[in-house]
């Protein structure tokens, strides 16, 4: 018997724009909407990106502050939000470690490769981190590929990552008429087994594109969570458009049901993503 499932809605990115879908929320109120009808239907997390007035991805901490106040006050404790440091080929390491100092959010995201991409910064990324873990800020790493995967056991070994953070497996990337696969997700698992600092560390996986559904069912059963919306796919698997976030969240709760298992109540998702239970 696998533990609770715990859905993650990431309902804008970076990337896509309001042409992608009319319903891609890029201000906070819409963003605020958007991930409290996706909680309501049954997303016990959000990973939110927040965009400037021209709707560009920005890493600004005052509209952290705001959209993260804001979510808590229409979806109170029981929804976990998570802010990125995507960098998107804009911001340094050190602007990724100025966000998280500002904001001080319960839990962050951050790509391996974008914050680790310079060696001789290995120490100073290091100081930051285990900074971030005496904060109790729980980390969500990015992985692109299994090579990220085998690096971040690596790193923790080293000592320049804290031990007990989460993952993300990324499956595919966006591009014209991309559909990932569940085939995608093996050499992931494979990566993870092979290393003994991240072995049993949990994980979540997302995908792009119609194969969506597929990869993060595949991922289910295989032990881990799910993070669905509309930074990755707008799709249904027969290929229809979803009308919003909170549809897709809906057809993964619906899988999760129909194969017998149970949704995560709010302090085993904090549990899982390594958060400090509510106060």
């Amino acid at each position: 018997m696998r533990d609770p499932v715990v859905l993650m809605v990431a309902p804008n990115g970076a990337r896509r724009v309001r042409g992608d879908h009319p319903r891609l929320p890029l201000t906070e109120q819409e963003v605020v909407d958007e991930v409290a009808q996706a909680h309501e239907a049954g997303a016990q997390a959000a990973h939110v990106h927040v965009r400037d007035d021209e709707g560009q991805h920005v890493l600004d901490a005052a509209r952290y502050r705001s959209l993260t106040e804001a979510l808590r006050a229409r979806c109170g404790d029981k929804l976990i939000v998570q802010i990125t440091t995507e960098a998107a080929g804009r911001y340094s390491p050190a602007e990724q470690h100025a966000v998280v100092e500002a904001v001080e959010p319960p839990a962050v995201s951050i790509a391996l490769g974008e914050l680790f991409s310079d060696p001789a910064e290995n120490k100073r990324n290091g100081d930051f981190l285990h900074w971030v873990r005496e904060s109790g800020i729980a980390v969500q790493w990015i992985l692109y590929a299994p090579e990220d995967v085998t690096r971040l056991g690596t790193l923790i070994q080293q000592g320049f990552v804290p031990r007990g953070s989460a993952m993300l497996f990324v499956l595919g990337r966006y591009s014209v008429d991309h559909n990932s696969r569940p085939d995608d997700l093996w050499p992931f698992l494979a990566a993870r087994s092979a290393h003994s600092a991240i072995r049993t560390a949990p994980y979540s996986v997302c995908a792009f594109g119609q194969g969506e559904t597929a990869c993060l069912t595949a991922g289910l059963l295989h032990g881990g969570n799910a993070r669905v919306g509309f930074e990755n796919s707008l799709w249904h698997p027969d290929g229809s458009v979803a009308e919003s976030n909170a549809e897709r969240v809906a057809y993964l709760v619906a899988i999760t049901k129909q194969l017998g298992w149970t949704l995560a109540t709010a302090d085993e998702a904090r549990n899982n993503l390594g958060l400090r239970q509510a106060a």
